[in-house]
């Protein structure tokens, strides 16, 4: 079976005013891959992301999704493109105004998909595939616990059974046990879809958990993209800072005094 790239990101370029962004990105990620991409704050790992949504445009260069480049695309082929894509974000994004079984199908209700009670259903179905039972179905996102409220997010992400999984920074906040748990159910649900799943990590133990592939963004660069077994000895000075947390080498921080 010959490889199948799902995204690809072709000399890709993006500025905000005078700060470049990102400076000529090439990536690809395999359909049924899970890539993890990691680099310090700041570095455009989220641009990365917003570029295949839409919610940021390259200057140039172009974004492939299933061979399709979506750079200006219409608005109906983006609505068929964000379609195919699940979306855990960075801290959850539920909304307190309403329950959790209306946060998980909240994408079903919106696009007319369910309503009801068989939105209900299937939300209480798949808060069952992320570890939560019918009891929390009717709770507020603020009676729960970090842990409950990702495992909430997880499950708002994969209820349409998307092609593709945005994870961003899904470890954050939650101490080691559930970070694991977490990292623990995005494998089983990005294999049990088989989707193609991008995750946005600082956390390297995370990142070795979850990934087949890692790759590096250095100033605006994919410098390093290998399989998730060379990351500890990765031939790259960069890399090799980054992922055991060295305050001296090439990476230099600017601390203002």
């Amino acid at each position: 079976m010959i490889d199948k790239s799902k995204i690809v990101w072709r000399d890709v370029h993006l500025a905000f005013a005078e700060k470049q962004v990102l400076r000529g990105i090439n990536l690809n990620v395999l359909e049924g891959e899970s890539l993890v991409v990691i680099g310090g704050s700041g570095s455009g790992k989220s641009v990365l992301i917003k570029s295949v949504l839409g919610i940021t445009k390259p200057d140039s260069g172009e974004v492939i999704v299933d061979s399709q480049n979506i750079v200006g695309c219409s608005s109906h082929e983006r609505e068929a493109i964000n379609s195919k894509i699940g979306m855990l974000f960075q801290g959850g994004a539920l909304f307190d105004s309403i329950s959790v079984w209306e946060n998980v199908a909240f994408g079903l209700m919106q696009t007319g998909s369910a309503r009801g009670t068989t939105a209900r259903s299937r939300a209480i179905e798949v808060l069952g595939r992320v570890g939560l039972d019918k009891t929390v179905a009717d709770l507020s996102p603020s009676e729960l616990s970090g842990g409950m409220q990702k495992r909430v997010a997880l499950a708002r992400a994969i209820i349409d059974e998307p092609e593709i999984i945005f994870f961003d920074e899904p470890t954050t906040g939650l101490d080691p046990i559930m970070s694991d748990v977490i990292n623990q159910l995005i494998i089983s649900c990005v294999r049990d879809l088989g989707a193609t799943a991008v995750t946005i990590t600082h956390d390297m133990r995370s990142a070795r958990t979850i990934a087949d592939k890692v790759a590096m963004l250095y100033q605006g660069q994919i410098i390093w993209h290998e399989r998730v077994s060379h990351l500890d000895n990765p031939g790259n000075d960069y890399v090799d800072q980054f992922v055991h947390g060295r305050g001296e080498g090439p990476i230099q921080m600017t601390i203002r005094q």
